[in-house]
């Protein structure tokens, strides 16, 4: 018999999307936040650079805007945009009043400049931004009275009333799996907040945690709700390349503060491919890193700080210096190798501007979700920033609308009647590693249609093997990740295959120019369960269609 717990809010995710919608919402709503691992293991623990922002007076909102558009190559919802950065001053002073210490220069906020960014206006602590700011997120959240916290704890799949016979479609709760038992648990809600993170974990090389599984992507997409740009995966263009480094990020703010990307003969290259040299957009930055490597047959290229004065770089970027000397490498004396990695879902769950999504009482912030803002690509340091004004957002819409939402008590256990234990692990282990390894090789930086049709097919072949592992055994942790990977992966091919251009993040060889002769497009992916009659579905049909 399953447990079960009933509260007003269930959050699934504890990064910075998941705790700035938490400590937004009333103190007298009863909250349950569900997390994978520790509270605080999440990707925007190790998120380096910082959030962008408008705090310079010598900066502007319209600054940030035009290059937020930019980056955004023609997608970017403009109003969305705007929604965002005239917030984003108010996020800095947010944390700061939460206990985040930012680093400064003469009492005054230290800002440095990133890819795509015309003015410096990135706050940060050191380079550890992500850890400051997630530690007074997390204390925070440990004094707050009406909140459980559930760590070790895997989402399965969210609960509808469609789902159980009911209408009008809502969502009333999601079963997780209880890692310290092995057990299914059943969350009752009156509201959901998805705050899962992306899909990098699709491929091969990534500079995310294993986090970044997709999962509040796949299971929205079971329930019935849009996804769109799924094929914008941002790479980042500097992934420490080490056998032992694994998802080693290396700042941008290295590039910002001059750092050059060199090939292995010592020379620099990215003038021959954007006039921004090593400060282009990530997309731009990435693909002639992709070219250089395969032109040359290199396994790596580099990227240089060390013509920097020592103490500068040590002051700087302390955590970086630290690590990369446990790995046997001196950046204030030598070039670093680097590679590009998976870094950053641009599509997502759609959402209107209170993160909202197709289905009534369901929300989706951050990463997880597509608000319009990034378009084909991320403009730096945006990440952050969307995560906090999403998540005020959010519990701003939901403390206004509980009130109208019931509990739904009658939700069925978990039925584990019918499954056995697994006697066949192995079967998950190389699904995991064929995925990603053909998702690297077929749906990466440069794609192509004979390279998407391949991932399709091998796709298909394992949906339905994991389908059927999914229906006769127990499940566990990674074959919930497992699952939810293969379901993120089909609808990144999907949209890739739909795109016919290169445009941001997408480029293929089939189309290698952006198609400017009609007005750009978003691709919507809509699931055979999509209930076309919720209110929360016309409002966003209708934003869509606006945009």
């Amino acid at each position: 018999m399953s447990e079960h717990f009933s509260h007003d809010v269930l959050i699934i995710g504890s990064g910075a999307a998941g705790l700035g919608t938490l400590l937004r919402l009333h103190p007298r709503l009863r909250v349950a936040v569900i997390a994978k691992g520790p509270l605080d293991e999440g990707c925007s623990k190790y998120a380096q650079g910082g959030i962008a922002a408008v705090l310079d007076p010598a900066d502007s909102i319209e600054s940030h805007v035009q290059d937020t558009l930019n980056a955004g190559a023609g997608l970017c919802d403009p109003e969305v945009v705007r929604f965002t950065v005239e917030r984003g001053a108010g996020q800095i002073h947010w944390l700061r009043e939460l206990g985040t210490t930012f680093t400064t220069t003469n009492s005054h906020l230290h800002l440095t400049r990133e890819g795509g960014h015309s003015q410096r206006r990135i706050a940060h602590a050191d380079d550890a931004t992500g850890q400051a700011m997630m530690q007074a997120m997390v204390n925070a959240t440990q004094q707050r009275d009406n909140t459980e916290l559930f760590e070790k704890h895997i989402a399965v799949d969210l609960i509808t009333a469609n789902k159980l016979g009911h209408e009008p479609q809502q969502v009333l709760g999601a079963y997780a799996l209880n890692r310290h038992t092995g057990h299914i648990e059943v969350f009752h809600a009156r509201c959901v907040v998805l705050a899962t993170g992306g899909a990098s974990k699709v491929y091969l090389y990534t500079t995310n945690p294993d986090v970044s599984t997709g999962d509040g992507i796949a299971m929205a997409w079971r329930a019935g709700c849009r996804v769109a740009n799924m094929e914008f995966t941002q790479f980042h263009p500097t992934c420490l390349y080490h056998p032992q480094a694994k998802s080693f990020l290396l700042t941008e703010a290295l590039r910002g503060e001059g750092a050059h990307l060199l090939l292995p003969d010592g020379s620099r290259f990215m003038q021959r491919f954007d006039e921004r040299g090593e400060l282009a957009p990530r997309d731009i930055v990435a693909r002639a890193m992709d070219h250089e490597m395969k032109r040359l047959g290199a396994d790596c290229l580099y990227l240089d700080i060390s013509f920097k004065p020592a103490a500068f770089i040590k002051e700087h970027f302390p955590t970086l210096y630290r690590r990369c000397q446990e790995f046997g490498f001196d950046m204030t004396k030598e070039p670093l190798p680097v590679v590009p990695a998976a870094h950053y879902s641009c599509g997502g769950v759609i959402t209107d501007l209170h993160g909202h999504t197709d289905i009534d009482g369901l929300y989706a912030v951050g990463e997880v979700a597509f608000t319009g803002l990034h378009g084909a690509n991320r403009l730096a340091s945006n990440s952050l920033l969307e995560c906090l004004v999403f998540g005020e957002a959010a519990a701003q819409d939901i403390n206004q609308l509980i009130k109208h939402r019931p509990l739904t008590e009658h939700i069925p256990d978990w039925d584990e009647s019918r499954v056995t234990d697994s006697d066949e692990e192995v079967v998950v282990s190389h699904n995991w590693d064929e995925l990603r390894r053909f998702m690297w090789d077929y749906v990466g930086i440069v794609r192509s249609d004979k390279r998407l049709q391949r991932a399709l097919r091998r796709t298909d072949l394992l949906v339905r093997e994991i389908e059927e592992y999914y229906s006769h055994f127990r499940i566990s942790g990674d074959l919930i990740e497992l699952r939810n990977l293969v379901q993120a992966a089909t609808l990144i091919i999907r949209s890739a295959m739909m795109r016919q251009e290169s445009r941001g993040l997408h480029y293929t060889l089939d189309y290698p120019h952006r198609d400017d002769s009609r007005a750009p497009q978003n691709t919507v992916l809509t699931p055979p369960n999509f209930n076309t009659h919720s209110r929360a579905a016309r409002s966003r049909t209708q934003r869509m269609a606006k945009a």
